[in-house]
């Protein structure tokens, strides 16, 4: 009996090893990009806001809210997730010709999430690409809505500027930006990130990492300035070697915000102050719970967070294409759009795929109503 014990646990523990070396070398591969090393790591060791070996948020940001365990959390994924996580029917969408836009419109073309394209003064922007169709290493986790990927690289235009607010699976995607690698003139990203890039082989020239706070002309009357947001980083196990951010477009004509991943903090009243008014504040909204409450913002802080950035305009982004929290898919902008109402937030919500003006005031449809 004690023979056949030991070599149950001897076959567990040589099952487990294999699994163990399997995943290791999983990580190993290109897709999961590098961490910060070298010259790229000393100058993040430099940085006010990187210590105790990784960057910091502005303020104190736990993973989870206070009394929360990730046993917790788990729990909740795998038995108390909404039933309506994910809609029943396909998504309705719009696809149009990007190929061939007249360069004299100032638009905008959201994706699903938290993917969306800009055009405005004649530059053409992508902002966190993810269209492979997954957001995850794997391809069969974390898949997008129906409906919610009718794009490809292919339908793009070339890329004056790609933004990249962080890598996480759902705002860096491998596979889409490997495409995008001979389209893109300017990748703009936070300080660190760029260490992915050089792994995949990119033209490094053409990569500006950032911390926050720092200014980039662009030239043409084009300015980025990076900007703090509240979030976290990491494509692995080790967490927040890169840095997260939020950027400030100033064209010729429009004053943009970008706002990535973030928990609500002051952070929005002290950007507001210093570059606002912005003619639209583009704002995560989505796979929030009180359990984060402090990396993702519920969506009544969503608006308050507009109106403090001075915002003319609110769109809400980070849903609609992934299921990445524990409510409904429509909630998110079910909630955002009531309290809009209520804080006279004016707000675009166009579909996944339509033509958005960034300069005239447009009518948009309750699409995501009437769907299961």
């Amino acid at each position: 009996m004690k023979k056949r014990f030991k070599k149950i646990i001897m076959i567990v523990a040589v099952v487990l090893l294999i699994m163990a070396v399997g995943i290791w070398t999983f990580m190993q591969t290109p897709k999961f990009g590098s961490q910060p090393k070298g010259e790229r790591l000393k100058k993040i060791e430099q940085a006010a806001n990187y210590k105790d070996g990784q960057f910091q948020n502005q303020h104190h940001t736990p993973d989870l809210a206070e009394g929360v365990s990730m046993l917790t959390v788990l729990n909740k994924f795998f038995f108390g997730k909404s039933k309506r996580s994910k809609p029943a029917q396909p998504l309705p969408s719009q696809k149009i010709d990007l190929l061939h836009l007249d360069p004299s419109e100032n638009v905008i073309v959201w994706f699903g999430h938290s993917s969306y394209f800009i055009q405005a003064n004649g530059k053409t922007m992508l902002v966190d690409p993810v269209f492979s169709g997954a957001a995850s290493p794997v391809s069969f986790t974390t898949r997008a809505f129906a409906g919610a990927d009718v794009y490809a690289v292919e339908d793009l235009p070339a890329i004056d500027f790609l933004f990249i607010s962080h890598d996480h699976w759902d705002h860096l995607d491998y596979e889409t930006v490997l495409k995008l690698k001979d389209k893109v003139k300017k990748i703009i990203t936070g300080l660190g990130t760029g260490q992915h890039f050089e792994r995949w082989e990119f033209d490094m020239a053409t990569v500006e990492e950032r911390n926050w706070n720092e200014t980039i002309d662009l030239g043409s009357g084009f300015v980025i300035h990076t900007t703090p947001a509240r979030h976290f980083s990491g494509r692995g196990l080790k967490r927040n070697g890169a840095l997260w951010t939020s950027f400030v477009v100033k064209t010729p004509t429009l004053n943009l915000y970008l706002g990535g991943d973030s928990g609500y903090d002051t952070h929005y009243k002290e950007i507001g102050d210093q570059y606002g008014p912005f003619d639209l504040a583009i704002l995560e909204c989505g796979q929030y719970n009180e359990y984060w409450k402090y990396i993702h913002m519920m969506p009544e802080q969503v608006v308050t967070a507009a109106q403090e950035l001075k915002a003319k305009k609110l769109m809400p982004v980070h849903w609609a294409k992934f299921s990445l929290a524990l409510h409904d898919w429509d909630e998110p902008i079910l909630r955002v759009t009531a309290e809009a109402k209520k804080q006279a937030m004016p707000i675009m919500t166009p579909m996944i795929g339509q033509k958005a003006s960034l300069t005239n005031d447009e009518v948009f449809t309750e699409w995501w109503k009437g769907l299961e």
